[in-house]
């Protein structure tokens, strides 16, 4: 069974993540999501708690196949501030095990020169954080094992892409038509 753990700050930016989670569930992959603080309760950007299934140092990152860095602020930098969050992404990325991130996340990798002659996309402001990267303009890019996205108003077809590389297109096409959601 394929496993996708979504990482959790305080600030986090609430529909790119809980769409991420949602989508992935409804497709039967197993999501976890995990507070980087040492809450299980993380505050979202606008509001919302959510009440994590796990800590940071609980999980044993090494049987997952995915991570999902949510944007928001400070979501975001709480995320790039995380010495053990940094670590992963770069196992993951050199491991060749997906990375996904979305809004102003991408901008982590590019502060960690990871996205040197990769395709990537995110939130406008943030594109001369990607250091290296070619931005695209697309709501989703996907370049090898990186998964990038633009912001909030692309959370769905974020989501769907994750669901297609965890599984495969029909599975995204199916998940997307039982939300009625017209590409």
């Amino acid at each position: 069974m394929k496993k996708v753990a979504v990482l959790l700050a305080d600030g986090f930016e609430e529909i790119e993540a809980l769409t991420a989670v949602d989508l992935l569930r409804r497709a039967s992959i197993y999501v976890n999501t995990v507070s980087i603080t040492d809450d299980y309760m993380v505050h979202g950007a606008h509001g919302i708690n959510v009440h994590t299934e796990d800590l940071f140092e609980e999980v044993n990152f090494v049987g997952y196949d995915m991570i999902v860095l949510p944007g928001g602020m400070p979501g975001t930098k709480n995320l790039e501030e995380h010495a053990g969050v940094r670590r992963v992404i770069a196992d993951f990325m050199e491991s060749g095990k997906y990375v996904a991130a979305i809004c102003a996340a991408p901008s982590i990798l590019g502060g960690m020169g990871l996205l040197k002659g990769k395709r990537a996309t995110c939130y406008p402001s943030f594109e001369s954080k990607l250091a290296g990267a070619v931005i695209g303009k697309t709501p989703v890019v996907h370049d090898g094992n990186l998964i990038t996205s633009r912001g909030m108003g692309t959370a769905i077809d974020f989501a769907l892409k994750l669901v297609e590389v965890m599984t495969d297109k029909v599975k995204a096409e199916e998940i997307a038509a039982s939300i009625i959601y017209m590409r």
